[in-house]
């Protein structure tokens, strides 16, 4: 789950930074293009800022899947020791 969220953060980085890159641009080669420097720069920052929290949201999945799957190792590992000792103690019994 969380590696889609990084493919994402990735992808609004990148076209954040081609806004931004637009801007610096002159009018003369953006043919057809809004020659707006500031829309640019605005539609750069704007994805810049999505990309950045979606990270953030990819970071936060993966600290939360990491704390679930160590704790179901440590269930494991407490429900085998569990089972070791019982049976140790019923062997000890006979």
């Amino acid at each position: 789950m969380s590696r889609n969220f990084y493919i994402l953060a990735g992808t609004l980085g990148l076209f954040g930074v081609l806004g931004l890159l637009m801007a610096l641009l002159p009018h003369g080669l953006q043919p057809g293009l809004p020659a707006n420097a500031a829309l640019w720069r605005s539609v750069g920052l704007i994805l810049l800022l999505v990309g950045l929290i979606t990270a953030l949201a990819g970071v936060m999945t993966n600290l939360f899947e990491q704390v679930d799957r160590r704790a179901e190792a440590a269930r494991l590992n407490q429900r085998q020791m569990r089972r070791a000792k019982r049976k140790q103690g019923n062997e000890d019994g006979r």
